[in-house]
């Protein structure tokens, strides 16, 4: 800029907010709006700066009003990964705990590498006021703040206290939102003062400008070892992550499949990276995958694992590549991912890493004795699953093979198992359903069908509860045609941590089912608690009880769950037979705004195990005499854990 460019005069906050209204991506030829809409909750530390200028420029950004900060960050989450991180919102806060309130949301954006723009207040940059309300005093750092919490889960954060810092600032900021292998949470944070102050800001600054999200192309080499090593394997299986789905590989995966015959498993960020099944096509793995995918992982001797970041629950602990002689390799946009487990490495956008590697396949096909395994385990998986998802056969409770499991007397008649197949009954092409913690996320990587224009969005890197109900939301502004269902499948246990925003999904009068599996606490925890403690502490949902110890040991707590919704906007309906949950699916799928299902399943009842060991060990040392054989279990199940460097 030099002193005879035109400028135009501006506050702080007005020159965010105009810029980023001017700013788009561009992936495949296809222009968005980068930030379609803005969030957030005003207070003394950004109501005269941001709200006012948010206000001017309204016309250009729609302003989403939310019940809690860290909610609309997830709504920003959940509308990126919908739309293959090709749109987010901006959320802006006030200081203190509103802006620590978004922490969480940063770090769910950043695990995940969904783009996320955070702008939260920050205190005086002048420092004349003295302490200011909500202000962190450290007598070492006059500097610090609580906002400076944020630099370890964003992957970018500037603290703004010269007008003049935006210049460079803005687009360093939107550089690493459009990079695929660095984009996560951006976090700008603009003291207090600032934000209403003016400044002379270049006019050259807010033209319209166009960030590529740009495919980076594989090394010729690295992806004919890659092929290489498939033709000497006799055991190939591919492991599909979310990179599939943000760089639209879909097709081309299907394709790979189809030429090679090697199959496919999911990760829960992959699961529908696969859209027609065939004889190849394996789905969940892992942790909460289903048993035949994962029986034939410990048999493969070649895995190649395609934009996925290969966490604990995809890899059990590292100890589901059973094979002696087993072998790595990998496509991944980032370097730090291809690397892992010490194989071959391409380093590639997923799409262009699928065609090349396609081509160079031409003439292979895998043996018919891998085949026929293959075959051979999804045969033996299927009846189970059929049988774990029946919503017609009546469930005993009493039956033998239940009997260790002492079941409590409830109103529910259908297991949680029993109320997914239920909702896969009524799926339609281009129906969304969503899930981020406890068991749902599990259950449908294990059983879910996301195959034929059926979406869904598991949201397991950072596992966090409260991130369903407002991703609903995300994926609805992702997804306005109506025809289309947007369904969150959530626990109660989840849903009681952060229900507030279907008030929103109310506002903006948008369609979000909320169909609420109703058992009674955090029992997917209290399984694993089962699992590796051997006693439910602290996982039910009951009252105090009158023993001595005075645990939660009563009665289950009585939960109005369905005043909740009716008092948030929603059209409520209790549903607890099978019937009544078709009927409710059925009547409600045109309902104008949100809508919540709440469906009894009875407690302590899983789908079937997935044969897969998982880290979390017992306590070494205890007084509770059923807690040491867990521990030995635990160290027999180390025993297959091992390094692949």
């Amino acid at each position: 800029m030099t002193h005879q460019d035109p400028t135009i005069r501006l506050t702080v906050a007005q020159a965010i907010v105009k810029f980023i209204s001017n700013q788009y991506s561009i992936m495949d030829g296809e222009r968005r709006r980068f930030i379609p809409a803005a969030g957030g909750i005003f207070g003394h530390g950004n109501v005269s700066g941001f709200s006012q200028a948010f206000s001017q420029y309204s016309d250009s950004i729609p302003f989403i009003q939310g019940r809690n900060e860290q909610s609309l960050g997830h709504i920003g989450s959940g509308l990126a990964k919908a739309t293959q991180r090709r749109q987010t919102l901006a959320v802006t806060a006030s200081i203190g705990p509103g802006a620590m309130n978004l922490v969480t949301a940063s770090a769910l954006a950043t695990v995940n590498r969904l783009p996320l723009l955070l702008l939260p207040g920050d205190t005086y940059a002048t420092r004349r006021q003295g302490v200011v309300l909500q202000q962190l005093e450290d007598p070492s750092d006059p500097g610090l703040t609580v906002n400076d919490a944020f630099r370890p889960v964003s992957r970018f954060f500037d603290r703004i206290t010269r007008p003049e810092q935006l210049i460079t600032s803005l687009p360093q900021a939107f550089r690493v939102l459009a990079n695929p292998v660095e984009t996560g949470a951006v976090v700008l944070s603009v003291s207090q003062d600032l934000q209403s102050m003016a400044y002379d800001f270049p006019v050259e600054l807010f033209r319209e400008r166009d960030w590529p999200i740009r495919r980076t192309a594989p090394q010729p080499e690295e992806i004919h070892a890659i092929a290489e090593a498939i033709r000497g394997a006799e055991k190939p299986l591919i492991i599909a992550g979310g990179g599939v789905h943000y760089s639209l590989a879909q097709e081309k995966l299907q394709q790979l499949g189809e030429a090679t015959g090697i199959p496919v498993a999911e990760t829960f960020g992959g699961k529908g990276a696969i859209q027609h099944d065939a004889d190849w096509f394996l789905g969940g793995l892992g942790l909460e995958g289903n048993p035949a995918t994962n029986r034939l992982v410990a048999q493969a001797d070649l895995i190649l694992s395609i934009g996925t970041r290969l966490t604990d629950f995809s890899t059990g602990s590292q100890t589901m590549f059973k094979n002696p002689d087993v072998r790595f390799a990998a496509i991944n946009i980032a370097e730090i991912d291809a690397i892992k487990q010490g194989g071959i490495a391409a380093v590639s956008d997923a799409r262009r890493g699928i065609e090349d590697l396609l081509s160079d396949l031409e003439d292979y096909g895998v043996s018919q004795d891998w085949s026929s395994e293959i075959r051979s385990q999804k045969d033996e998986w299927r009846p189970q699953r059929a049988a774990a998802l029946d919503p017609d056969t009546v469930f005993d409770k009493n039956a033998p093979e239940h009997a260790d499991l002492n079941i409590p007397d409830t109103d529910a008649v259908l297991t949680q198992g029993q109320l997914i197949g239920l909702m896969q009954e009524h799926s339609q092409s281009g129906d969304v359903v969503i899930a981020a913690a406890g068991g749902p996320p599990g259950d449908l990587l294990k059983v879910w069908d996301a195959t034929e224009g059926r979406h869904a969005h598991l949201e397991f890197g950072f596992s966090c509860m409260g991130y369903e109900i407002p991703a609903g939301i995300g994926v609805r502004l992702a997804n306005p045609e109506e025809e289309k269902r947007v369904s969150v499948f959530i626990g109660d246990g989840t849903f009681l941590m952060n229900p507030t925003e279907i008030l929103t999904a109310a506002q903006e009068g948008l369609k979000v089912t909320y169909v609420v599996s109703e058992n009674h606490g955090f029992q997917v925890i209290r399984r694993l608690q089962m699992m590796k403690f051997g006693e439910q502490f602290g996982n039910d949902f009951r009252y105090r009880g009158h023993d001595e110890q005075g645990r939660l040991s009563g009665d289950y707590l009585q939960v109005g769950l369905e005043n909740i919704g009716e008092g948030l906007g929603a059209k409520v309906i209790r549903a607890t037979s099978a019937e009544e949950v078709r009927t409710a699916l059925d009547e409600t799928r045109s309902h104008e705004g949100p809508v919540m299902i709440v469906v009894p399943t009875v407690p302590l009842v899983d789908l079937p195990g997935s044969e897969v060991f998982w880290d979390v060990a017992p306590a070494e040392v205890s007084e509770q005499e059923w807690v040491s054989p867990l521990r030995t279990e635990y160290e027999e199940g180390l025993r297959d854990q091992r390094w692949h460097v």
